[in-house]
């Protein structure tokens, strides 16, 4: 850094680099005027929190004879379904205050999305915000690339606060930020980009594992935000399992009416294959000191229920589930997926209820505060299932893990459930009366196979145990 302020001649301004507004005035933007006092700011700023973040790099730049400060953004308007310019002759931290106090000094345009902001529309932008004219031509170029950079970017937003005329004329983005659209940002690998997800603290080694389940699978949505850390039993934080935006809000305000704390937001929804839902909750049992498992959303989901409810049994037997559970499954076949999770998770060493779209989302949280007071330690309990070894194993790839059955126990086996809950119907009966694959491998492993999860939870409880479904979650296990 001394060596970047000494090709700067000695005046620089520093900048602490945190998702954070408003730096000047709590201290994270300082002027230096030599090697000496950038390291003495550095010593200051460097390890320093910020809300919740820990200041650990320092942006280092030129120092700016600033003659007037402007303000230039780019946000998208989702009523006009199309990106707005905004532009402001004066500058200030916040464009609202300025918009709210000085309206005539802003102005802006909704631009054409076949044509992009062309110049002249950034001329009279600028002109009708009051700018100077001698300075048009500048800040319209600047005005002009800045909504290159949101196109090319596929930001929801890029501001330039301030952009400055500086005592030599010059035009100078001074400090930008920019948001890019979380579902635009695998195409954009060259950003650096860790997780997709518009958070106020760096994301924690449980956001980045769900984050890397999420990112390359588009089957449905999971998200998953990790809430609160560190916390201990007597805290009452339950693992929140949703399935849709409003319906989860009306389901977290239920836990928080009944005196419990949420330790993450979690979203399986837009009809999310089983193994989707399986991995969210052993990414949810994953956290320590939880109280309770509470799974509740839109009560009228249009998304087969019974295929979560599947994924969650399969998650509960292999942690095994240790803290009582609520499961609310309103949608279709609500029934059969309330079935599913009473009976499979009958032998549980804790209370797991499952209920549908007319118990409502308070009911259940007092079911779940109930079954809380009265869980106690849990007891040994029935659960499942391991990988065996093989003696003779049949196996193909899924999308996202893989799929085996042991012919030696499929040999024994009169009931086929396998083939019959198939719900894409991949699998048939082979010569022998073994099931394998009705289409190839790599039509299973392109997506064919919609792991659905039946094979191995309705094997494992009507069938002879012979089939288990590996889904890897990198990163939990460590």
């Amino acid at each position: 850094m001394q060596r970047t302020v000494r090709d700067l001649g000695g005046d620089a301004v520093v900048k602490a680099q945190v998702w954070s507004t408003k730096r000047a005035a709590w201290g994270g933007i300082r002027l230096v005027a030599s090697e000496e006092e950038a390291r003495q700011v550095a010593s200051e700023l460097l390890g320093r929190k910020v809300g919740q973040f820990t200041i650990d790099r320092l942006l280092v730049e030129e120092k700016l004879s600033i003659a007037h400060e402007l303000y230039a953004g780019v946000i998208i308007d989702d009523s006009a379904r199309a990106p707005v310019v905004i532009f402001s002759s004066r500058g200030g931290s916040g464009i609202e205050e300025i918009a709210a106090e000085h309206p005539e000094s802003v102005a802006k345009v909704t631009v054409d999305l076949t044509t992009g902001l062309l110049p002249f529309q950034a001329r009279d932008l600028a002109r009708a915000a009051g700018l100077d004219r001698r300075y048009l031509n500048k800040v319209a170029d600047a005005l002009v690339k800045l909504y290159q950079t949101a196109r090319h970017c596929e930001a929801r937003s890029a501001e330039i606060n301030p952009l400055v005329i500086t005592e030599d004329g010059r035009v100078v983005a001074a400090d930008c930020r920019v948001t890019v659209d979380d579902y635009a940002v695998f195409r954009h690998p060259d950003l650096g980009i860790e997780i997709a997800r518009e958070l106020d603290r760096p994301p924690t080694q449980l956001d980045r594992i769900a984050y890397s389940v999420e990112k390359d699978d588009y089957r449905g949505t999971f998200y998953f935000i990790q809430m609160e850390e560190g916390f201990a039993p007597d805290d009452r934080y339950v693992g929140f399992h949703g399935a849709g935006g409003g319906g989860s809000m009306m389901s977290m305000d239920a836990l928080l009416q009944h005196g419990f704390k949420v330790a993450n937001f979690t979203d399986t929804s837009g009809n999310p294959p089983a193994s989707k839902v399986y991995r969210a909750a052993r990414i949810i049992l994953s956290q320590s000191n939880l109280v309770g498992y509470f799974a509740s959303g839109c009560g009228v989901a249009s998304q087969e229920q019974f295929h979560s409810a599947r994924g969650l049994v399969k998650a509960f037997r292999e942690v095994p589930l240790s803290v009582p559970g609520v499961i609310r499954l309103g949608g279709n076949s609500e029934e059969k997926a309330i079935q599913i999770i009473t009976d499979y998770c009958r032998d549980l060493a804790v209370v797991v209820e499952g209920y549908g779209k007319d118990d409502t989302p308070d009911f259940c949280a007092d079911r779940l505060e109930t079954l809380v007071a009265g869980a106690g330690k849990p007891g040994p309990g029935q659960v499942g299932w391991t990988n065996g070894e093989a003696k003779r194993p049949y196996r193909f790839e899924s999308p996202t893990g893989w799929i085996q059955f042991d012919h030696d126990l499929c040999a024994q086996c009169d009931h086929k459930v396998c083939i019959t809950e198939c719900v894409p119907q991949i699998l048939k009966e082979n010569d022998d009366g073994l099931p394998v694959l009705a289409i190839t491998k790599a039509e299973a492993q392109k997506g064919k196979c919609t792991e659905c999860l039946a094979c191995e939870v309705e094997c494992w409880f009507h069938g002879n145990r012979g089939g288990y479904i590996d889904l890897p979650i990198e990163g939990l296990e460590s």
